[in-house]
Formats: C-alpha cells, structure tokens, sequence
C-alpha cells in the first residue's frame, strides 16, 4: 500500500509538471496592406517609428542604412557601410540608431535624424538581430541564446536560451511587441513569439504563401518585423523581397 502511495504521488507530480510548460499558440495571417519594398534591399534589420522605416541592409560592398518612406517604398536617406561590414541588425535607442555588423564583432550607433556616426561598440558574438525592449537591448546570434546587452556600455549582462520542445537556433531578425520578443528564424516562413523571461517559445506564426518569388533565390528569405506601437500595425518582408506587408495574425486550431 505504501509503495502504491508512493508511486502515484510521484506519478502526479509528473503529470503537473508537464502541464506547467505552456503549449505555443499557432497563427497564420491576413494581408491587410501591401507596400513596396525595394528588390535590391537585403533586408537584415527593420524598425517603425514616428510614421516611417528605418532599415539596415546587409551584403559586403552594399549593406546600408536607410530611411524609408512606408506608402513609396522611396528612400529618403541612407548611409553607405565601408566595404569591409555586413550590415545586420537594427534597432533605435534614445533617439540614435543601433546597428549590428554579422562577422566583425562591431555595430555602429547614429544620430536618428542626420545618419551622423557618433559611436562605435563591440560585442563578442556575431551580430544577426538587436532590440530594444525599454530597459535592455535583447541580441541574437544565428545560436539558440538571445543576449540582453547595457544601452549604455554594451556589455552583455545576461542570456536566456529559447526553446519550445528543444532549442531553437537561427534566431534572426528580432523586434520586441507588448514583452514578447518577435523573431525570424532564418530559412524559415515563420516567426517564433518568444518570452524573454524564460526563453520559451509562446507561440509561432506561419507565413507560408505569404509572397510567391518568381526565378526564386533561396538567400530572398523572410526577414524582417516592425511594428507600429501608435497605430498597432504589424509589417513584414524578407531579403530581396519586391513587396512589404501588413498583416493581421489568425488564432489556428
């Protein structure tokens, strides 16, 4: 009797702790406004603010930084990198913008509204993703970990794995919405919805059929999420991609 006891106690215990993990919600999406993008833009970064886009581009001897007007897609400014960088990430703080580089451990800060350099920083991991979520920039790495970094310094001040039934790496593109932090899995037509917390995945949104590429280039993946936190817009695109989206996300059974 007593091992019976025994034994269902700890049966019990680990049926609830297995419903204590949370089971990702699943989306797909509608397209509620299509807007140009341009075709040549390598789209690493994307960011909305005060009515219009910023965006970094990546590719050795073409990676930029650039203002972009959403109903146009027209450019009203950009920066050219040196030669030497790899445009990626991008995020702005303070009224300057952050961009990371992929493979030189070095990111770029600029002032918002002249693209004026004012700083340089490095970081110890290659650069894909960067966010910003109030308090701390969150960072990604192409790994499974997401880097919470100083605003200030730039130092590293602690990481989280992110995982759903096992780690997910690939993390890309990253923007942070209502404490969730958005993020591209590269390759992949889909965004995982992360919380940053505990790294758990929360939820993930298929983008499946969302753009059909003619002549299609495997590196034209998804990459890149803003959002309008005055207008509660979601915006979408990828690397190469004629079109930018506003999508509204659909709860999936």
């Amino acid at each position: 009797m007593i091992i019976i006891l025994i034994l269902s106690i700890s049966i019990s215990v680990l049926l609830n702790n297995g419903s204590d993990k949370p089971t990702p919600l699943h989306y797909t999406f509608t397209i509620l406004n299509v807007y140009p993008h341009d075709s040549n833009a390598f789209t690493q970064g994307l960011v909305f603010e005060n009515g219009t886009l910023y965006e970094s581009t990546g590719l050795y001897n073409y990676s930029t930084l650039r203002q972009v007007e959403l109903e146009t897609g027209k450019v009203l400014r950009l920066f050219s990198l040196p030669s030497q960088f790899f445009g990626e990430g991008l995020t702005i703080f303070d009224n300057r913008i952050i961009q990371l580089t992929w493979k030189s451990n070095q990111g770029f800060i600029y002032d918002k509204d002249t693209f004026n350099l004012l700083q340089e920083f490095n970081y110890p991991t290659e650069g894909w993703g960067i966010t910003y979520n109030g308090n701390r920039f969150i960072m990604s790495d192409g790994t499974a970990v997401l880097y919470f970094l100083d605003p200030e310094t730039f130092t590293i001040t602690g990481q989280v794995e992110v995982y759903d039934t096992s780690p997910v790496t690939q993390l890309n593109e990253l923007e942070y919405i209502h404490g969730k932090v958005y993020a591209n899995i590269w390759k992949e037509d889909r965004i995982a919805i992360i919380n940053p917390q505990t790294g758990q995945v929360t939820g993930w949104i298929d983008l499946t059929g969302l753009i059909d590429l003619e002549d299609y280039d495997p590196n034209n993946v998804l990459n890149g999420i803003a959002y309008d936190k005055e207008e509660d817009r979601l915006f979408v695109t990828g690397k190469r991609w004629p079109h930018l989206f506003e999508i509204d996300l659909i709860p999936t059974e």
